[in-house]
């Protein structure tokens, strides 16, 4: 073959396409070149697309769990904090203050909830504890919602209520139980007063007063649904000013259980019980609240209600035999 011929054969084999994939071909044109990419740079090292995507998904999820407890969630009193008069303030429902005006001397500076560690200690509260156990043993609801009412008489039992005054069963009360229940009433009383700037001459116990013990169990009657959202001036006309005492510990003796106000749909401010600390709070609309349901454990607190109708007071529990 000439060399003129080799020669043109060179020239055009030279000519033909490329066979690189197409993919190599368009590398090989952006070598050297400067890329901008729409979503930023792509990852820089091993594992990071991995990573992002972790986050993205942890993300989600705490979006979904947070929005479905309903909102916001404020705890005003942790269980293993000790406070000493935490609170704070909220508007005044304009029904409750328009009934309470008339008692002078009774009427609240400004609305709101406290919780206070430091009033009533460990062994007042042992003791009260104790006196619920012993007379919760000679009844019990079939439900999940005990109730003692040491000034009535009444206990649950079964699906109803028994008068442990007229049954006699009145031996698991002692003098010491009624001197220490007396005065941590008189206590609690006092600093209700002074957390609302009232005159604590001017406020008076009234009913209901009673233990509670909340359980896991499945209710049986309405009395056993404590966990519905509720306003206790209208579910108790006499009730003014609400005090709790709770007798043990959230997350110790008891889960869930928790003290919940609903400030609106979207916010909730918590209460975890504690043994000893007491919740005080105005009983009109601008306080709604329940109690979430225990899971597991007992929970025991008294309920100690005050009014501004001295009309409406009531004494503190004796052994004299009294009627329901």
């Amino acid at each position: 073959m000439s060399t003129e011929l080799k020669a043109r054969k060179r020239q055009e084999k030279s000519k033909e396409p490329s066979k690189l994939h197409p993919q190599e071909t368009e590398q090989d044109e952006l070598k050297g070149k400067s890329v901008s990419y729409k979503y930023g740079p792509l990852p820089k090292f091993s594992g990071q697309r991995i990573f992002s995507r972790i986050i993205i998904i942890t993300g989600v999820l705490i979006y979904v769990w947070y929005f479905s407890k309903g909102g916001k969630e404020t705890i005003l009193a942790k269980f293993d904090y000790t406070y000493d008069g935490r609170g704070h303030h909220v508007q005044c429902d304009r029904s409750y203050m328009d009934e309470i005006k008339q008692y002078t001397g009774c009427i609240p500076k400004k609305c709101g909830r406290f919780v206070n560690d430091r009033i009533i200690t460990e062994y007042e509260a042992d003791i009260l504890l104790w006196l619920a156990k012993r007379g919760m043993s000679l009844g019990g609801s079939n439900g999940g919602a005990t109730i003692m009412d040491l000034h009535s008489g009444a206990l649950s039992h079964g699906g109803n209520f028994i008068n442990f005054y007229k049954s006699m069963k009145t031996n698991f009360i002692t003098p010491t139980d009624l001197k220490i229940y007396r005065s941590v009433r008189e206590k609690i009383q006092r600093v209700v007063a002074e957390s609302f700037g009232l005159d604590a001459t001017k406020l008076f116990l009234t009913h209901p007063t009673f233990f509670s013990r909340l359980t896991a169990k499945a209710p049986v009657s309405i009395h056993d649904e404590y966990w519905h959202v509720h306003v206790d001036k209208h579910t108790y006309e006499s009730f003014h000013y609400t005090s709790l005492l709770y007798l043990n510990d959230y997350s110790k003796d008891f889960q869930g259980g928790r003290f919940i106000y609903l400030d609106n749909p979207q916010v909730n401010v918590t209460v975890e019980p504690r043994k000893g600390r007491v919740s005080m709070f105005t009983s009109g609309a601008e306080n709604p609240h329940f109690v979430e349901k225990v899971t597991e454990g007992e929970r025991f607190a008294i309920t100690i209600s005050f009014t501004c109708d001295e009309n409406k007071k009531i004494s503190d529990p004796s052994l004299i035999q009294k009627d329901l």
